[in-house]
């Protein structure tokens, strides 16, 4: 079992099961988790997005979608990825390098709204490997996970990754791009994705928000001030 819970990393893969997944990466540039997310967590996400918000995003060139507004689920989302049992089992599987932080958002595609993926690659910002998560409770149609060669264009791998809290992991590389199909039908596709960097720890990262807040927060009532003269 490979399940990230309530309480953190839960593995007891064996070595043997552990290699088979590396292999299985090394020739896709990809592998699928299943029941990465424990079912009370994926209730609790549930419950919560039901009540969030999500507002339209548009990334020149790339996909319309719409995101999870900043709100306290995309701070729970942040903390449950940033396990550092998760970050031990995604190193021996991909052979990545250290992880040091996990950010991402929560997005959802809704069939007939004009939302849509085209091929790109995520290597930017020390991106190593992309994590996506389903969150869609009901079965989709569509929306396959598409990678392929930038150069040659060749096909690598397709994956349809529609069981509740399953998680596809996936290689950044600037030879590698990826696309998620058009998705039909009635069912909204929602997922968590995002991506695994060496750095900022994920630790100093949330005391240079934490301290910028603070000065944001100190700064303001002087700034008030100022611009009432």
């Amino acid at each position: 079992m490979i399940q990230l819970s309530r309480f953190g990393m839960l593995c007891d893969a064996t070595d043997a099961e552990l290699r088979a997944l590396r292999g299985e990466f090394e020739q896709r540039q990809c592998v699928l988790l299943p029941n990465l997310l424990e079912p009370k967590l994926l209730e609790t996400l549930w419950r919560r997005l039901d009540q969030d918000e999500f507002y339209q995003r548009e990334h020149p060139d790339t996909r319309l979608e719409l995101c999870l507004k900043e709100q306290s689920t995309h701070g729970l989302v942040h903390f449950l990825l940033n396990d550092p049992g998760l970050f031990d089992l995604l190193q021996r599987i991909t052979s990545c390098g250290r992880i040091g932080r996990f950010y991402g958002r929560v997005y959802r595609m809704v069939p007939g709204a004009g939302h849509y993926d085209s091929w790109h690659d995520d290597a930017f910002e020390n991106r190593m490997i992309t994590i996506s998560i389903n969150l869609s409770r009901e079965r989709y149609r569509g929306g396959l996970l598409q990678l392929r060669e930038r150069k040659s264009k060749q096909l690598l791998h397709e994956v349809a990754n529609t069981g509740f809290g399953d998680a596809i992991v996936f290689r950044v590389d600037r030879g590698l791009e990826h696309r998620v199909t058009d998705v039909d039908g009635e069912v909204d596709k929602v997922a968590l994705s995002g991506w695994f960097v060496p750095w900022p720890d994920y630790r100093f990262y949330l005391r240079l928000a934490l301290e910028q807040k603070r000065s944001a927060n100190i700064n303001a009532p002087a700034l008030c001030t100022a611009n009432r003269r």
